[in-house]
């Protein structure tokens, strides 16, 4: 309400979404099953190094702050695109390989977004692996992000 975030904890069956709303064509689809998902929210140890990387690195605008619990960040003055909170990950340092999120894939309108991002990330000395087409890295919870121009 009034440019503020209403948030709630809905229960969601996710094999009844499934069967509504996953078609035989996605299912054949073997990257990830044609779905694309609007926005994606990570467990991060602070928000202080959340904004850093997201905000000041990778060139996220910040539109909505909970005062060291979340942070909620987007391009183009969409409300969010991703969103990091600490609300059961606070301290958590690089996360161990295991179930859950694999990568974040951003696509941004041209190849010279991804360009300017490899430099930009090269000058804040982060890792960056860019085969011409994708730059990927690793946010600072080793939450694999991979960036490439729209299609």
């Amino acid at each position: 309400m009034h440019g503020s975030i209403e948030m709630g904890t809905l229960y969601l069956d996710p094999n009844a979404f499934l069967q509504q709303n996953l078609t035989e064509a996605a299912v054949a689809d073997p990257v990830i099953g044609g779905a694309s998902v609007g926005h994606v929210h990570l467990q991060v140890g602070d928000i202080e190094s959340a904004r850093e990387f997201y905000v000041g690195r990778l060139g996220f605008d910040s539109t909505i702050e909970i005062a060291g619990q979340a942070l909620f960040v987007s391009a183009g003055g969409y409300h969010h695109h991703m969103a990091m909170n600490t609300w059961n990950s606070r301290g958590a340092g690089p996360r161990q390989l295991a179930l859950g999120l694999g990568r974040v894939a951003i696509e941004v309108p041209s190849l010279d977004d991804v360009g300017a991002l490899t430099e930009r990330m090269r000058h804040y000395g982060v890792a960056a692996r860019d085969d011409g087409q994708t730059v990927s890295f690793d946010d600072p919870w080793a939450n694999l992000i991979q960036v490439r121009a729209a299609r």
